[in-house]
Parts: structure tokens; sequence; C-alpha cells
């Protein structure tokens, strides 16, 4: 692999028009970010499922409209304008964007309505599968009276209307993809040299190395900050934070393990700042059997094993000893930081003597010479898969397999490169996997990823309960925020007591950036919304800093 050092000063020499030497001010767009952090699966905001291509893609596509500063989700106004300047509401059950005239594609095409009708229907289509998909449920059509209106009906009148419409979907260009089979978009050569509309054009992926943007220098809601990006791919966590301590990259977006934490504070040239987005870690177990849906797990189809391993994990020392104070021990299927979050919603509790009732209950009563429980001369056996990119999981995941070691289950780990570890999670190629989930502001996430509609997509193990459905329409569809919570958490109980998974800790990530950033600040939410607005101080420019987008 070339070093980034070396890419740097290949680039450089490109043009440094817009910046003098280190010790003058920088004029115009300048600077690089070098951001370390797993390879991106695809640029296809559709069928992304991992946030290395969510927040790449972030910078090359535009939404509607953004989220506020106030994360605030509910009704018409906690929004900031987009590609849309500004919308209006003609019924209860329907909005009017207004596009701003002066978006354009990268290629110079302007950005109409057309764009947002045709991006509805990619994210709706079967065939594509967007992860997205559960959450657009409720938007009837998309329509476009002129070549600047959009207009969004929805089935029922609720608070997060708006947010629907904007927060989920990022505008897919027409003129490029819709000559393109729906089945192919999510592997289309489109993905991996996308045209977008956001502050930052694609230049270049390496795989297994980088991908390079450049700033939108005419970026209709006002020039970039910086000049590039680099997402520069870390072969695992502990090269990346070595990366990010010589000085050989600006930013890591989630440092993990607190002795990372550590070592950026002791650096002078680093700060730790808060990142996104919020999210929660599980072991998740497949219902179905891995690789064929259409049969029951063996073991995890039924709801007393699920219910007795769960309780046979101390989630407790697990987060004590490889996270400490920096996160919380999981609750159900939400970050701690979530709105809808209480302290009186809990997990099942660790109790190994009920554990081991529930299994004996179920027939796994005898032990064979390496102490494993039997029924029927089958082992209470089971695969764990890990992502290697994780230092937490792959550590938490050895204590879990002595704790359940000492109740007579076995435990294999499995790790996974990544882009393999979330291949096989969706194709259900699993039986029990380590899986962490980001969530949105809205609870809209929980659904997504574990109700009925989300099997086949965000929903890998399977799950199905038609009481967690009908209690998170109920909240979807409340128009009281108070009624609205109180549903959700009755939807975060049921699926507590069904254990669908172990809910092993919540945390909000910590940050490793360089000091010589200004603005440099991470939206609670969304890793990438606010990075084309850092800027680089101009008394600490850098050799990797002295060029301007082309």
């Amino acid at each position: 692999m070339r070093s980034l050092s070396r890419l740097i000063l290949a680039v450089s020499v490109v043009a440094i028009s817009g910046c003098r030497d280190a010790a003058t001010p920088c004029i115009g767009t300048c600077g690089t970010a070098v951001v370390v952090g797993p390879e991106p699966d695809i640029l296809f905001p559709a069928a992304t499922r991992q946030d290395a291509g969510t927040a790449v893609s972030d910078l090359v596509f535009l939404k509607l409209a953004d989220m506020s500063p106030s994360l605030n989700t509910a009704g018409d106004t906690g929004f900031a304008p987009g590609l849309a300047t500004s919308w209006t509401r003609e019924s209860p059950t329907s909005v009017r964007f207004h596009l701003d005239r002066r978006a354009r594609w990268h290629d110079g095409r302007p950005v109409t309505a057309s764009d947002v009708t045709f991006t509805f229907d990619v994210y709706r289509d079967t065939l594509v599968n967007s992860g997205a998909r559960p959450l657009l449920r409720e938007i009837s059509d998309v329509t476009a009276p002129d070549s600047l209106t959009a207009v969004f009906r929805f089935g029922t009148v609720y608070s997060e209307q708006v947010f629907d419409a904007v927060n989920h979907m990022r505008i897919l260009p027409r003129h490029l993809l819709d000559t393109i089979p729906r089945k192919d978009l999510a592997t289309h050569a489109f993905g991996r040299q996308p045209v977008g509309s956001g502050p930052f054009r694609f230049v270049r992926w390496v795989p297994g190395q980088y991908v390079e943007l450049a700033a939108d220098t005419g970026f209709f809601l006002g020039r970039p900050g910086l000049a590039r990006v680099i997402w520069q791919v870390g072969a695992d966590p502990a090269a990346m934070i070595t990366q990010l301590v010589a000085g050989e990259a600006d930013l890591m977006p989630t440092l993990g393990v607190p002795e990372n934490v550590a070592r950026v504070r002791q650096a002078p040239h680093l700060r730790v700042i808060e990142s996104a987005p919020p999210f929660y870690n599980y072991i998740g177990f497949n219902l179905r059997e891995a690789g064929n849906r259409s049969r029951p797990h063996p073991l995890f189809a039924d709801r007393d094993v699920r219910r007795a391993i769960s309780m046979a994990v101390d989630r407790a020392a697990v987060v004590a000893a490889v996270l400490g104070p920096e996160a919380r021990v999981g609750s159900g299927p939400l970050a701690h930081t979530l709105w809808i979050y209480s302290d009186s919603v809990r997990a099942l509790p660790f109790d190994t003597a009920e554990a081991r009732r529930l299994l004996n209950a179920r027939g796994w009563t005898a032990r064979d010479g390496d102490g494993v429980l039997l029924r029927g001369g089958r082992r209470l056996e089971f695969e764990l898969l890990v992502p290697v990119v994780s230092q937490p999981r792959r550590r938490a995941a050895v204590i879990v397999q002595e704790q359940l070691r000492r109740v007579g289950i076995a435990m294999r780990i499995s790790e996974l490169d990544f882009n393999l570890f979330v291949s096989r999670g969706p194709e259900g190629r699993f039986d029990a996997i380590f899986g962490a989930w980001s969530q949105d502001p809205s609870p809209r996430s929980i659904e997504q990823s574990w109700g009925t509609a989300g099997i086949g997509g965000s929903n890998w193990g399977g799950y199905s309960s038609p009481a967690f459905d009908r209690l998170a329409r109920a909240a979807i569809n409340a128009s009281d925020l108070a009624v609205a919570r109180r549903y959700w958490r009755e939807a975060v109980a049921q699926i507590n007591a069904d254990a669908p998974a172990i809910w092993m800790y919540s945390i909000r990530p910590l940050a490793g950036v360089h000091r010589r950033f200004q603005n440099a600040a991470i939206r609670p939410d969304l890793l990438a919304a606010l990075l084309w607005t850092w800027r680089v101080d101009p008394d600490s420019l850098l050799p990797r800093d002295r060029v301007i987008a082309p």
C-alpha cells in the first residue's frame, strides 16, 4: 500500500494557488482533512449499510432539508434548508417542498423535482431494498407539479411527516440512473464513482487505501472550508489510532476503547470531541436457520433459550472491563441519548440461576465431556460473528464467551473483515452477530431494525412480533409526544421480553481530531453534517493542506 504521505505530496503539486506558504493566511478554500476509518461499502446512499459509506456519501449528496441543532424531529420547523429552500403545508397529510433553483449536480445539470420523485421510487423499490425503506411507509406518494416543486402526501396524520420526508433520503440524479435496472443499482459502478449535489465532488477511490473528495467551490449553499477530504482506510483500530497520534491522519471518528481516548488526550496536537452518531451494541440472534430463512433456527427460534442466554451474560461486568465510564449497560434497542430512554425500562437481568432453570425446562440437561449442555445429543453451541475493526466488540466477545461457558453454553467467535461482516448480516448467514446500530434522532429506527417490515432489510435476525409492531405503529401515529413516548417504552419492554438480542451497551462515541482545525464540531446525529464547514487554522498548515480543489 502506498503511504498517505506519498499520496499527498504527489497530489499537492497539482495546484497550490489557493494557499500561500504555511506561515501566511489561507485564501479561499484550503486545507485537507484526512479521516481514518473502515472502508466504505458503497457510495450509493440508498444501498449503503454502514456508517463509513454514509459518512462519505453525505459529503457528496444532499437531502431536501437537514436537521437543525435542536435535533427536533416533530413538526415542520426544526429543519434547515438543503436542496429545498422552504416547505409549506397544503393539508394535514401533504407538504409542498420548494427547491433551490441554484442547486446543481456536479456534472452541471440542475437539480429538479423529477430527481426527488425518482429518489423516492428508488428508496421504496424492493429490488433496491434500501435499509430506509421501512421508514418511508407513511409516505403515500411524491409528485412534481413543476420542476422546482415536490409534493409529499402521507397516509396518516402524525408528528414526524417532514422528518420522514427529508431525513431518510439523499436525493439522487435521475438523468444518470433512470436507465439502470433497479436490481442493478446497488452494485452499479455509480456507487464507486458517484455524482452528487453536495459540498464535495468525488475524485477517486483506490480500494483498500483511500477515497478522495474535492470541494465544489461553486456549492450553492456556500464555499466549503476545506479543499479536500481524504477518507483513509484503516486496517484495524490499532493502526488507525497510531496514524492519528503520528500525525498521518486528522480525524478518527470513533476512538473506541479507553486507552485510545487516553492516547489522544496525551498527544499535544490532538483533542477529544464528542462524535456521532449515538449507537447501541447488541448480540443479535438469528431466529431463522443460518442461510435459510424458510426454516426456524434450531436454537434461537426458542424464546426461552434466547432469554436464558441473555440472562447468563453479565453485561455490567463486560462494560466495566472493556469501556469503563464512557458506556452504559444496554436497556433495549436504543441509545441512552434517545428522547424515549427511561431507566424504568430495563433489559433482562443477569441471573444465571434462572438461565439454568429455563434451559433445563427446555430439555438442555445432560453435559458432554467439555461441560456443554446437551439435548438429544445436540450441543448447546453457536457461532458469533464479530467485526475485526471493532476493538470493544472483540474484547467483549471473549468475556461473554467465558460467561456462557460457565453455564454450559459453547460460543465460537469468528472475527471477520468489516465488509464481509456487513454482507453476511443482511443475508442471514449467521447464528449470532455482534452488531451496532446507529440511531436517528427519531425512535423510528427501532422499528426499522426490529419490526416485521424490516425483515430482509435492517432486521437481520428475522424477529417478528405482532405486539411490538402494533405498539410501534401506535407510537408513530401519535400526535402527542407524551403518548408517543409511552407507546415506544411499551414497545421496547415487549422486545426486551422476547429477547431477540442481548443488549450489551450504549455509547456516544468520542472522536480524536487535530487541533489545527477551526469549527471542529460533529453534530450528535450525523458524522459528516458539519465537516464541510471546518477550516484549517492559517498558522497551522501542513504540507497536505497546500492544495485547492480542481
